[in-house]
C-alpha cells in the first residue's frame, strides 16, 4: 500500500470516530405549582333605571303600561344558589297622599327572571336561579293598576333589587 493512500485511509477512519462521537449533554426538571383564586362575583345591570306610568282613564285603562320596558342583566359566579330580590323604599308618594305600592306589577321575560307585585315590607322574588354561575339578561315590564280614587298628584319611588351570589 502506498503511504498516500495509507495516511487517506487512517484520516477517513478518524473523520468517522470523531462524527460518530455523541456529545455530552445534561438536563434537570423543576415543577411548577399553578394557583388561582375564583371567588363569588355579583354583577347586576337595570336600563334605564327610571320608568313612568302616564295619566290615563281609569275606565279605559284599568292598568297603566309603563313608559318603557326596563332590562336586566344579572352576572352571577356562585358556589351557591344566588338570588334577585326587590324590596320597594314605601308606597308611591306625592306630598301627603299615596298610592299603595301593592299596585305595581311586573311581568318578565328571558329565564331566569320571574313576574311579580312590588311590596314595602317583604323582599319579593325576581328571579329563581339554579344553582351556580352564569350571565342571564330578560327584561321587566311594569304596570300600575288605575283608579278613580288616586288623588291628583305625581307620585313617585324607589325600588332596590338586590343580587346575591352565595
Amino acid at each position: 500500500m502506498r503511504p498516500t493512500v495509507f495516511c487517506r485511509s487512517i484520516c477517513a477512519l478518524c473523520g468517522a470516530l470523531v462524527l460518530g462521537a455523541t456529545a455530552a449533554s445534561a438536563q434537570t426538571t423543576q415543577t411548577l405549582t399553578i394557583n388561582a383564586s375564583v371567588a363569588s362575583r355579583a354583577e347586576l345591570t337595570l336600563t334605564p333605571t327610571t320608568i313612568s306610568f302616564p295619566d290615563a282613564d281609569p275606565t279605559a285603562t284599568p292598568s297603566i303600561p309603563a313608559n318603557t320596558t326596563v332590562s336586566v342583566t344579572a352576572k352571577v359566579r356562585s358556589s351557591g344558589t344566588p338570588t334577585l330580590k326587590v324590596l320597594a323604599n314605601g308606597d308611591l308618594a306625592s306630598g301627603g297622599d299615596s298610592i299603595a305600592i301593592g299596585n305595581v306589577t311586573w311581568t318578565a321575560s328571558g329565564g331566569p327572571f320571574i313576574a311579580g307585585t312590588m311590596n314595602k315590607t317583604t323582599s319579593q322574588d325576581a328571579a329563581t336561579f339554579s344553582a351556580g354561575s352564569g350571565s342571564f339578561s330578560g327584561t321587566f315590564t311594569y304596570k300600575l293598576a288605575n283608579s278613580w280614587n288616586y288623588a291628583v298628584g305625581s307620585y313617585a319611588q324607589t325600588a332596590t333589587y338586590t343580587l346575591t351570589a352565595p
